[in-house]
């Protein structure tokens, strides 16, 4: 599979990101012409576009992209001189696009009634997902195409091996280990959306141990609790599962593009997509 376009079906049937490398440029002499592509994955590269120093500073790039998931695309121009290590005199000016990123990544701690409901929904998004508890006897058998299952008895450790950015979603077993959760998210502070599950009434409790732990009150108003649609209604494990998930994807769809910094104010650009009566409990 060394054609690149070959390589970019494969790649993105099987939901792996990519940087897809085009010549759109080409000066004087040069090895590839215009128009020539690689794809770059974050373990091999496709094709070429004329090796060289050029096609290893391009791999460099097209990973530094991957590794930070940017959604944009880049414009480089290459002196084909001495400070490439190349002779051939020309200038090449690339384009890099990236292919198949996902638009959220998400952590779902807790394998109950409602997160067994909610994971399927959420693996039929451009999402991935973390699906994590102390308990592996909780998970079913066969996992969702996307989803990577995560047992760890100290399940609150796994907070701090999430990509900055995420979407957090906690329902475990637990009011104890929840609030431990919620600590551990807002303490990191770098989500994207943070959301816990329960009543008003489990909301002002975890408020009120919040402020006594020392967390600026902004901050915590950046938790949603109760999460989820409160139009989509209902107490069944799917009823409350589609109501999450759709706060997920007015969430990803509002904020999709952005880069963490300004993602981390989504609370605004969601509100305004949240019907009229929702959009004084999302300030």
């Amino acid at each position: 599979m060394n054609n690149w376009i070959s390589a970019l079906a494969e790649l993105q049937t099987r939901g792996e990101a990519c940087v897809l490398v085009t010549i759109i440029e080409e000066r004087g002499s040069t090895p590839r012409n215009a128009g020539s592509k690689m794809v770059v994955s974050a373990e091999r590269i496709y094709d070429t576009i004329g090796g060289g120093h050029l096609e290893y500073k391009a791999m460099a790039i097209a990973r530094e992209m991957l590794d930070s998931g940017s959604q944009q695309t880049r414009l480089e121009r290459f002196s084909l001189g001495a400070s490439l290590g190349q002779c051939c005199g020309g200038v090449n000016v690339l384009l890099f696009e990236p292919m198949g990123q996902p638009q959220a990544q998400i952590a779902v701690f807790g394998a109950g009634h409602v997160g067994r409901a909610l994971v399927p929904l959420l693996a039929s998004l451009p999402c991935r997902v973390r699906w994590i508890d102390s308990r592996d006897a909780e998970f079913p058998a066969h996992l969702p195409e996307g989803v990577t299952k995560i047992v760890n008895e100290e399940v609150v450790d796994e907070v701090d091996n999430l990509p900055a950015g995420s979407y957090c979603i906690v329902m475990t077993h637990n009011h104890q280990l929840d609030l431990e959760l919620t600590a551990a998210i807002l303490k990191r502070g770098d989500f994207t959306w943070f959301g816990l599950i329960g009543s008003k009434t489990k909301r002002a409790k975890f408020e009120h141990r919040l402020r006594d732990r020392g967390f600026d009150p902004a901050l915590v108003q950046r938790m949603r609790c109760p999460m989820g649609l409160a139009e989509v209604k209902g107490k069944l494990p799917i009823e409350i599962a589609v109501s999450v998930a759709a706060e997920v994807i007015a969430t990803y769809n509002a904020c999709f593009g952005m880069e963490s910094g300004e993602q981390r104010s989504s609370a605004e650009p969601v509100a305004k997509l949240l019907p009229v009566s929702r959009r004084s409990q999302a300030q």
